[in-house]
């Protein structure tokens, strides 16, 4: 009786801190969202002042609805008290943030699961654990609501862990979202489209390592890019099929990434949007000429949303509508 009783009260604490941040379309009928990613913040370390600056310049300029981390956020010791001054910019501006790890997130003596516990501790953190019979970390499916405040969902947002580094003897590089994460998008996706009269819903998803398609994509002379690219794109040796995975559901329309820190593109690739954030750190590690955010605006309704890059300095860059400008592209 005990134990049935516990497991109730984990599943309502999980209930509550779901819908406590419940995340819906404004009443415009829009979700504005900024991406930060390679933060690379070391708590207590003068180099990273400039990084603490443009989180908050950002979030003053784009008064967002939810801000997304996609990984290498905190890479130095303490390591909460670095999560601390991070989370705090959400926190004391009472905006819905959630997260997903990089590479470098758990080389500081603190597991994934450790800093999965951690983040999802937060106020304003709208990430859950993920189930244990999932790999890595994060890996959360967030419904976005309607304007009118009913309980339709009308967009979805996906975190996945990309993982860290190949766990194959004699294949080296970068790690990539396993088969059983995968296979876990393909029956969140299957749930959410039979509840939306088998129609795919709008959905984005965001994580850290590129896929292999990201280098395919911006390659092929035909694609349509908008941003830079300044140096080749880290992505797995391995292709594990998560791209095939988004076709086949017919849900996502775009993917946003970290990682690579001077390349800030997005390219179309087979109606897909593949796009990098806006490397937002500084110089404790390597750097773009700027930093910054990507900002990402989904429309309630429809499968389109409109993104840019904002600096520190308050420049705004190779702003886009997707799919609007790449459709009128290929026409000409």
């Amino acid at each position: 009786m005990n134990k049935l009783f516990g497991i109730f009260i984990l599943l309502l604490a999980s209930f509550i801190h779901v819908h406590a941040q419940k995340i819906s379309f404004d009443r415009d009928g829009l979700l504005k969202i900024v991406q930060f990613t390679d933060i690379h913040y070391v708590y207590n370390d003068s180099r990273a002042d400039t990084t603490l600056l443009n989180i908050e310049r950002i979030l003053d300029a784009e008064n967002p609805d939810l801000i997304v981390f996609t990984g290498d956020i905190v890479t130095g010791k303490p390591v909460k008290e670095g999560w601390d001054a991070i989370t705090r910019f959400a926190i004391d501006r009472k905006i819905p943030f959630a997260v997903t790890l990089g590479n470098h997130d758990d080389e500081q003596g603190t597991t994934r699961t450790e800093l999965e516990n951690l983040i999802t501790s937060y106020p304003y953190n709208i990430n859950v654990a993920s189930s244990s019979y999932v790999d890595g970390v994060l890996n959360n499916v967030i419904p976005v609501y309607g304007s009118d405040n009913n309980m339709k969902i009308k967009a979805l947002l996906y975190t996945f862990d990309s993982g860290a580094y190949s766990t194959i003897q004699k294949v080296n590089g970068y790690g990539w979202i396993r088969p059983n994460i995968i296979s876990w998008y393909r029956r969140q996706s299957i749930h959410y489209t039979i509840q939306n009269n088998f129609q795919p819903l709008p959905a984005l998803a965001f994580f850290h390592i590129p896929l292999p398609e990201y280098r395919l994509a911006y390659d092929d002379a035909e694609n349509k890019r908008i941003g830079d690219k300044n140096e080749n794109e880290c992505s797995p040796a391995l292709n594990s099929g998560m791209f095939l995975a988004m076709k086949e559901m017919g849900d996502i329309m775009g993917t946003f990434v970290g990682h690579d820190h001077v390349n800030n593109y997005l390219v179309n690739y087979f109606d897909i949007a593949l796009a990098y954030g806006q490397f937002s750190g500084w110089k404790t590690t390597y750097v773009a000429p700027v930093n910054g955010a990507r900002i990402i605006v989904l429309k309630e309704n429809k499968r389109e949303f409109d993104t840019w890059i904002r600096t520190i300095d308050g420049n705004i860059q190779f702003k886009a509508t997707y799919p609007v400008d790449f459709i009128q592209s290929a026409k000409k």
